[in-house]
């Protein structure tokens, strides 16, 4: 252990690092994480570089995941970000890995040294590489994904009129007979990515936060639940409590990266969710030759990247990528064809966005966490809580500019310079609100424009998760903790409420009926209407977008091996809410509802807790072992829905189980020390540590333990 630096244990296993230096604290949360999550750190490290088949999966699902990787190029474009680090930040980082090398080098996870991995020591090109997995990854990538999408629509031939009723507002300048040109080459994500447990898959959260004058502390609270997939041990959350002489800062961290993501210090508390800012576009290149047009006889050549891929006691496969301005070409450009390049904005960030993490370390009020905020790269929302009773939300990221009235939706000529970018849009533009008259704010990946000089959302997710939060918030006085933490377990459903209206009157005088008639709303765990009023939802998909659009299959598809009906559920809720649409065909609204709910009100009466379970599972090892050796944890209940405050979702996605759960709670007075906070799992990812699983009944019963400054029990253990 360096010497000056102390770390301990709380009563919970909670990891405490102190000492007199900035960048010993760095040291010791490097030590801690290389100690804890060591097998977390390496495996996301092996994917992140692209090197699963030269170390874990030799075969040609586990080649796919690293030509995945080597595509987006995360590990090796890091000189940028590195060049734009804050200067007084880099020896933070130096620090960290220092720390990271210092526990790996003491000790590698046993079921790596199984496997013949060697220790390759942790750098900050590392640090950057999982800052950009951990913004991109089902985040950035729904965005893209649902892009795609569309496109595999348009070519499915559903008429215009149907696209601009599904996506409104976000086709202008479309050119479908163009469009349908379009030759999709391999799948920007690979369909069968089993080996992604490593990465926890991102999407929903929720935040809050609310002025002293609504609270009974007379002091700001604020609230957070990123909604991860919570169906992996360990957690993808490190929780920790860094101390210096005079600044203690304590919450949520990512391993592989120094700082606290979510959490507070002495002065300022920091919830964070995704923004879904559009932020990744495609264009349209015409290839032939190996080249790509750029008008009349301008054809110019690619610039050509060849990769190896090794692979564990096999032949290696050399991969090549063709790039330009408008990024990686999906496809290849020898063969003549219509093409798409595909750019992120942040693809070479990073820098910035660690600095700024970094500082709010120091950050005092809302003003100072607003103006780091707003140097993050990527896209996210920030709700903030200072001492002095001040109340914020800022969003974060580049943005890039776009010619006027063009959402960056749809793919674009890209022979045409006029759908280029142009830049990118000032932070200060960004949605921000401080102060509220309301005295609250809050964000679960609703849309969020209206705070900005600019629209950076085009495809948010719905409000429902934000109206119920606001509908509890709106006339509250005199709130407490307790209250937050009863709304981190709120079950009840304003989506629901709306369909019921509607399914209501249609209802027959049967078992069936009368118990969807009489549902409160809540998808708790003995809930059956619940169960009833998701039979009725899945048929209308069926019946108004599988026999008038898509196709029965497909719709089963996208709901069952995919998050589309997860992820942008809204555009499709708007559809099945309206009176009247180009997807009813002919048909009146009301009688769709009644083939749907003739439909779906036939089968057995089933309850909540005997559907929704999941079981979490070790990140490398999952069902490889007997459940007697306790790697995996489980059954589990998910309780709530796609569109209650507690969301709970499971559905497959690339071939495997996952789910969208509160995997992290946390709830912060700034009249008190420290927060509250349960995890779903435990410190460590070692099965044999007493920290392994040891929050995750806390997780399930709604009981919260307090993060504070004090420890006890030494460290390791």
């Amino acid at each position: 252990m360096k010497s000056g630096i102390n770390i301990q244990r709380d009563e919970n296993g909670v990891p405490h690092v102190q000492a007199s230096q900035r960048q010993d604290v760095y040291w010791g949360q490097g030590y801690v994480h290389g100690h804890d999550r060591a097998l977390q750190l390496i495996l996301m490290r092996i994917l992140g570089t692209g090197r699963l088949a030269e170390f874990l999966d030799p075969s040609d699902d586990g080649v796919a995941v690293d030509r995945f990787f080597r595509r987006m190029n995360w590990s090796k474009n890091t000189e940028t970000a590195l060049a734009e680090l804050d200067p007084k930040v880099r020896p933070f980082l130096d620090q960290y890995c220092d720390g990271v090398n210092a526990a790996l080098n003491k000790s590698i996870p046993w079921e790596l040294k199984l496997l013949g991995y060697r220790h390759e020591a942790w750098t900050v090109h590392d640090c950057i590489m999982l800052s950009r997995m951990i913004a991109y990854l089902t985040l950035v990538q729904s965005q893209a994904e649902m892009e795609r999408l569309f496109i595999e629509i348009a070519q499915a031939g559903i008429s215009q009129d149907k696209l601009e009723d599904l996506f409104p507002g976000l086709l202008e300048g479309m050119d479908l007979d163009l469009i349908k040109k379009v030759k999709l080459g391999e799948r920007l994500v690979p369909e069968n990515l089993k080996w992604s447990s490593p990465v926890s898959r991102m999407m929903a959260s929720n935040n809050w936060v609310v002025a002293g004058h609504k609270t009974k502390s007379k002091k700001a609270m604020l609230a957070n639940d990123p909604h991860l997939e919570t169906n992996r041990l360990p957690n993808v959350w490190c929780e920790m409590v860094l101390s210096s002489a005079d600044q203690t800062v304590l919450g949520g961290t990512m391993p592989g990266v120094p700082g606290v993501l979510s959490g507070r210090n002495n002065d300022l508390a920091w919830g964070v969710t995704y923004a879904f800012i559009d932020s990744v576009d495609s264009w349209i290149e015409h290839c032939k030759d190996g080249k790509y047009f750029r008008g009349e006889d301008d054809w110019r050549p690619f610039e050509v990247r060849k990769e190896t891929i090794a692979r564990k006691k096999a032949s290696p496969v050399e991969v090549t990528f063709y790039e330009n301005e408008h990024g990686v070409l999906d496809g290849d450009p020898f063969e003549e064809n219509h093409y798409l390049a595909t750019r992120w904005a942040a693809a070479d960030k990073g820098g910035v966005t660690l600095s700024a993490l970094l500082n709010f370390w120091e950050a005092k009020t809302v003003d100072d966490g607003m103006a780091a905020a707003r140097q993050v790269e990527t896209g996210w929302s920030f709700v903030m809580a200072d001492q002095a009773g001040d109340i914020a939300f800022q969003m974060s990221g580049i943005v890039p500019k776009r010619r006027e009235s063009i959402s960056g939706f749809i793919p674009l000529a890209a022979w045409d310079k006029e759908n280029d970018w142009d830049g990118f849009h000032d932070p200060k533009d960004l949605p921000s609100k401080k102060n509220p008259e309301c005295g609250f704010f809050t964000t679960a990946n609703n849309d969020l424009n209206e705070y900005g000089q600019f629209k950076p959302i085009n495809m948010p997710m719905g409000s429902y998760r934000s109206d119920r939060i606001s509908e509890i918030l709106k006339d509250a006085t005199e709130l407490e903790s307790k209250d937050f933490k009863e709304m981190h377990y709120d079950v009840q459903s304003v989506q629901a409420r709306l369909f019921m209206e509607k399914i209501k009157p249609l209802l027959p005088d049967s078992d069936h009926g009368r118990l969807l008639r009489d549902w409160d709303g809540c998808y708790d765990r003995e809930s059956k209407g619940a169960m009833l009023f998701e039979d009725v939802y899945k048929a209308l998909y069926q019946v108004v977008f599988g026999k008038n659009g898509f196709g029965e299959a497909i719709v089963d598809h996208l709901a069952e091996e995919t998050g589309t009906f997860i992820d942008f559920y809204a555009n499709f809720d708007r559809i099945l809410l309206a009176e009247s649409s180009p997807w009813f065909g002919d048909s009146d609204p009301k009688a769709l509802y009644q083939k749907a709910i003739n439909k779906a009100l036939t089968g057995p009466i089933r309850v909540l807790k005997d559907c929704q379970t999941f079981t979490l599972k070790h990140i490398l090892l999952g069902d490889k072992v007997p459940g007697i050796f306790g790697f995996n944890r489980g059954p589990i209940v998910a309780i709530g829905s796609r569109a209650t405050i507690h969301q709970g979702q499971l559905y497959r996605s690339g071939g495997r189980e996952t789910t969208f759960l509160p995997s992290f709670r946390t709830v912060i007075d700034m009249a008190n020390e420290g927060l509250e906070s349960n995890l779903a799992g435990g410190p460590s990812d070692r099965r044999f540590s007493r920290w392994y699983c040891n929050d995750l009944e806390n997780w399930q019963s709604g009981t919260y333990k307090r993060l504070s400054s004090e420890s006890t029990l030494p460290f390791p253990l």
